[in-house]
């Protein structure tokens, strides 16, 4: 099958992150961590993923980045779920669910009549 993209969302010395897509439909995620001897990632895949299609994108992980990274690792080890995106969250839209609350009191009063 193949025809996996893979866009990295961020990197550090020791881990990288990317979002995986083929055909234009994203599919999963996959977060990579090196230790000195082994490579370990969680890849979290679509429920539409089978089996068979699953190995192959670990295989397509493990040849086009975590060798190119780290071609003398001694194993790498793959943890896999399967789900859907729920959502993403950053400290932004937290800030701005906060702010959106407190508006929301200042407007509603404290619940006495004056």
């Amino acid at each position: 099958m193949g025809g996996y993209t893979f866009e990295r969302e961020c990197r550090t010395a020791n881990s990288e992150c990317y979002t995986l897509e083929r055909d234009g439909d994203e599919v999963g995620r996959v977060d990579i961590h090196y230790t000195p001897t082994v490579a370990y990632a969680t890849l979290c895949v679509t429920e539409r993923l089978t089996d068979e299609e699953t190995r192959e994108l670990i295989g397509e992980i493990d040849e086009r980045l975590v060798l190119t990274n780290d071609p003398f690792r001694e194993d790498f080890v793959v943890t896999v779920w399967a789900g859907r995106e729920e959502a993403v969250y950053s400290d932004e839209d937290l800030e701005e669910e906060e702010d959106e609350e407190e508006e929301e009191e200042e407007i509603e009063g404290d619940g006495h009549r004056t």
